[in-house]
Parts: C-alpha cells; structure tokens; sequence
C-alpha cells in the first residue's frame, strides 16, 4: 500500500478497528497513568504514558527495525529509551507508540498502525492539542511517511537516525558494497549470491560470512586494504571503530582498520536484513546493472583514502573500478521494485514541519542518507519545512537525553510558533541541550553530510529500473 494511500477510507478503517482499552479511561481523573490497548483487531499493541500535568502535546513514537530471525519481543514501545522517556514526561510530553502488527520489514503496514494507535489514545485519553511523531532508525522512515500524508493527524515530525533514503535505495548501497568484496576480496571461483534470496535465511547468512571471511583475510595486505577501503566507500562505513580513538582525517590505515572491524557486524546484521524486505515486497528490488562505479567514487568523501591506498599498494583503481561496472549483473524484480517504491519510499512532500537528528558515524543508517533526504525536500519544494543537525558520534541511534528532548522541544516551539526561529539552529539547539542538566550534547554547529551513493535516480550510479 502506498504511503499516500493510506488516509484512504482511513475514518471508516478506524472506527472499524480497535480498541482494547477501557472506555471508561477519558473520565478517569487527571493524574500519572498508563494506558494499554490494541488495534488491528488485536495483532498491533499499545501504549501511552500521562504525566498528571500533562501539556496537551503527545508524541507519537516510532520505534525501529526488528529482525523477523532475533529473538527481540514483539512489544509496544513509546520512547527510545528510559530516561528520555521519563525525561519528557516530567515536561509534561504524553508518549504513545504501537509493535506494529508484525517484526521485521513493515514499512507496508507500520504508518497506518501508528494512525489507528493516535485514534486509540484520543478515545482513551482525550484530544491532544498538537501530536508530534518521533522515530527511530526504521521508525524514523516510518515517521518520515506519516509527515508526507496528505491531512496528516501530526503537527510536526521529528525522525532520528532514520532510513531516509528508503527502501531501495538501501538495499542498493548495501549491494554496491557486497559486490566490490565479492569481486575484488573473494576468492576467484567462489560465487556468492547477492540477491533475490526468496526467503531463504540460510543462503543470505552463508553470503554474509562468504563476505566477512574474505574481509578479514585481507586485512594484512596493501592491496587488500585498499580494496576494503574501496568496499567500504561503497558501503558508506564510518571511518571511527569502537574502542579505538577517532583517527586524524589523514590516517587512512587507522580509518581502515576502522572499517574492516565494523564490516563483520555490518554484513552480519545488515545483509540478512535482506531477506525480511524482500519477503515483505515479494522480491528482489534491488540492482546494480548499468551502474558506473567509477562515477559513485567520484563523489565519495572517502576517495581520498582509496586512492591513497590503491597508490601505496601499487593497484590500478581504475581496472578495479571498470571491472566492478563490467561484472554488475544484478536486476530487479519489476513487481518487488514497484511494491518497494510505493511502501518504503518518501517523496520529500513534507506537509507538517520536520527537525532530523542523526549522529555523524552511523554504521547501519550511514548519515549521507540525510543529504539524500535533504535533497528529496528540495526537489518537492518544501525545504522550507525541513531543519537537519547532527551529532558528532560513533553510534547507531545513541543520543542523549538532553540531545532528544532539545530537538523535540524545539519542534514544538516551530509548531507553536509557526516559524523556526533560531531554535532548530543547530549551535542554538546545543545550547538548549546543555542547560537541561539531562547529559551532555554533541550536536554540531556546522556540519554537511556528504553525498549519498546508494541513489540510482540516474545522477550517479546509474539507471533507474
């Protein structure tokens, strides 16, 4: 179902769909209490948290990816984490959030459970006076498709860490960076299948330690090490690796050391993502055939450190890079690559305001997604709707509380004021940070992510299927 498609009929699938919770919850009296229902006829859970002086606002919670093959519990959530969720209920925030009706893949089903959940809280508690939707990681996606609903319930958006590129587009820069190890680090002989797994978990986990082991084989090598890095480059990994300092922006055999460390998590999370997105779009929607690995590099923020690499290790990059074009064989399923676009994409048609966070060194949503997302925005001619910061950490998803509830803070001051203002400036949001006393803040005053690679619109890589 297309995201757009969604407030279709959506009055009449409300009313027809929930809800578990007490009738008898709106005349309780006013005071700290939690609500607990469900939607879907049953399948999708929620809850709600009230804070006694409750200030009208609720924020809508998205939470993040759950694989479909990790034993994670399927329960409601409605905060990232315990102490932001405490935090903005002492300011007053409610907090609602749904499991969705399933794990892994939701992007189909996920926007319209958290519309039935918003209807569930106001039969339950009462109208709010503004809904704000936060997000996390898959849910930042989520949360990005409800603020381009045409007569959006929402006032504003805030998606943190999300998957702003979509659903395509991330299965294709995880595609562009599998091949280059497939090509170039496996060893000649061993076939290894990218793609088009029909289900079969077995076959995406045997791809993934084909992949991890020829990493790790070539870490002792010149030549290998330039190719990990060119890899690496294609799989937008951060140059920063736990439990090491943050090497000089000139060291690039510590920044591939760095990324060689975090390839062994990166494809064994990440690939057998794989095989939930395409069980959910019924195929492989994904490519690489007709795309110019030459022109992605052109465009890398690490195209230094591969050609310092390649030049130190006396390899031709350009032979690599043309056999890396020649070799890309891989298409998509029509249907599958349709279904994708219309169930995980986002046209930048921003109808509510919309504040993003993202920390600068994301191993599982690399923060060049902002930058295509951004650019998305622009393209709808609603940039005016969307403000962006970003804070300088090694982490997927791991802010602070003070860093969370200065960015929701200052959306709610753009809703209620009908401007920006300085709040969302990203120097003036650190600051508000720092004086909650909730943590400390990291949140730059000047940063650009750099170009996103996975795009296939046609300006980079190459053609769109």
């Amino acid at each position: 179902m297309s995201p757009r498609s969604l407030v279709a009929g959506l009055t009449c699938a409300l009313a027809l769909s929930f809800v578990a919770a007490s009738p008898a919850a709106a005349e309780e009296p006013s005071g700290p209490r939690q609500v607990k229902g469900t939607v879907d006829d049953g399948a999708t859970a929620w809850v709600a948290d009230v804070p006694a002086d409750w200030n009208g606002t609720v924020l809508l919670y998205s939470h993040g990816y759950r694989p479909s093959f990790f034993p994670i519990p399927h329960t409601a959530e409605n905060a990232p984490d315990d102490a932001t969720r405490q935090a903005l209920l002492d300011r007053g925030y409610a907090l609602v959030g749904s499991s969705y009706e399933r794990s892994g893949w939701t992007l189909d089903t996920a926007a319209e459970d958290q519309l039935q959940t918003l209807d569930a809280f106001r039969a339950a508690v009462g109208e709010p006076s503004r809904v704000l939707a936060v997000g996390t990681s898959m849910g930042g996606l989520v949360t990005g498709q409800l603020a381009e609903l045409p007569g959006t319930p929402l006032d504003g958006a805030l998606p943190t860490c999300g998957l702003m590129h979509g659903g395509v587009d991330l299965l294709n820069y995880q595609l562009d960076g599998a091949h280059a190890i497939a090509q170039l680090l496996v060893p000649q002989g061993t076939e290894v299948r990218l793609a088009d797994y029909e289900g079969d978990l077995a076959a995406v986990r045997a791809a993934a330690s084909t992949l991890t082991d020829a990493v790790r084989a070539a870490q002792d090598d010149p030549e290998g090490r330039a190719r990990i890095a060119l890899a690496a480059a294609l799989y937008h990994l951060p140059r920063w690796a736990q439990g090491q300092a943050e090497p000089d922006p000139r060291d690039y055999e510590a920044q591939v050391d760095a990324q060689a460390a975090q390839f062994s998590f990166a494809l064994g999370f990440t690939y057998p993502a794989r095989v939930d997105i395409e069980s959910t779009v019924g195929g492989n929607p994904s490519w690489n055939a007709g795309v110019d690995y030459r022109a992605l590099l052109k465009q890398a923020d690490e195209r230094a450190q591969v050609e310092a690499l390649y030049r130190a290790a006396g390899l031709d990059l350009d032979a690599d890079l043309d056999r890396l074009t020649e070799t890309a064989s891989v298409t998509p399923d029509e249907d599958a690559l349709q279904t994708a676009y219309a169930t995980s994409e986002l046209t930048g048609d921003l109808q509510v305001p919309v504040l993003s966070l993202h920390t600068t060194h994301d191993v599982l949503a690399p923060v060049q997604v902002e930058e295509e997302y951004a650019e998305t925005v622009r393209r709808a001619g609603a940039n005016g709707l969307l403000r962006q910061a970003f804070v300088h950490r090694l982490s997927h998803c791991q802010f602070t509380p003070a860093e969370l509830v200065a960015a929701v803070e200052a959306l709610d001051e753009r809703v209620a004021t009908g401007r920006w203002g300085s709040a969302a400036n990203p120097r003036q949001l650190d600051a508000a940070a720092e004086e909650l006393g909730l943590g400390a803040s990291e949140i730059l005053p000047n940063y650009r992510p750099a170009e996103w690679l996975g795009d296939r619109g046609g300006e980079l890589g190459g053609p769109r299927f």
